[in-house]
């Protein structure tokens, strides 16, 4: 079973996309937001990533969730189930590709912290980096289950890597 799309060498227009799509979706969060990051792969230069745009947004609480789910549905997202008690998570598809993925965090959440220290380590890391990019590509060959598979098998690393790195 495929990824949700196949991992490619970095490319330098992801950041590009990160602001784009930032502009657009701002509007739909109103006086509730904080702050929009980019995180995930495409946030790392060098780094071999799935070609999808990860947005994280923070609010400062969730209200509103029917008209944010309408405006988010304007631009082609779809309202996935929660991550977690505050993590609520958007996709974004075009012609059966995944493109770009929304995590809407309530200020404080411990997921913030999570993302953006793990794509800061990437970033200043190079031997982090290349270890990263080449379990991302030895899952992708080995996938046989689709995401699901390949994001529970990456979480270990993940996990070990925050361990080593406290705040």
């Amino acid at each position: 079973m495929a990824l949700t799309s196949k991992i490619s060498l970095y490319d330098c227009q992801w950041p590009l996309g990160f602001l784009a799509e930032k502009d657009r979706i701002a509007k739909g969060f109103g006086g509730e937001l904080v702050a929009i990051h980019h995180v995930g792969s495409t946030a790392v230069s060098g780094l071999a990533a799935k070609p999808e745009i990860d947005l994280l947004v923070v609010v400062s609480e969730h209200r509103g969730e029917a008209a944010r789910n309408a405006f988010m549905s304007t631009l082609g997202y779809v309202r996935g189930s929660d991550l977690s008690v505050g993590h609520h998570f958007y996709r974004r598809d075009v012609d059966g590709v995944r493109t770009h993925k929304v995590h809407v965090c309530t200020g404080g959440h411990e997921q913030i912290g999570r993302m953006l220290r793990f794509r800061d380590l990437l970033r200043q890391d190079g031997d982090l980096r290349q270890q990263y990019q080449d379990l991302k590509l030895r899952l992708e060959a080995s996938n046989r289950q689709g995401i699901g598979e390949y994001l529970a098998q990456k979480a270990p690393f993940i996990a070990a890597v925050l361990e080593r790195h406290p705040q």
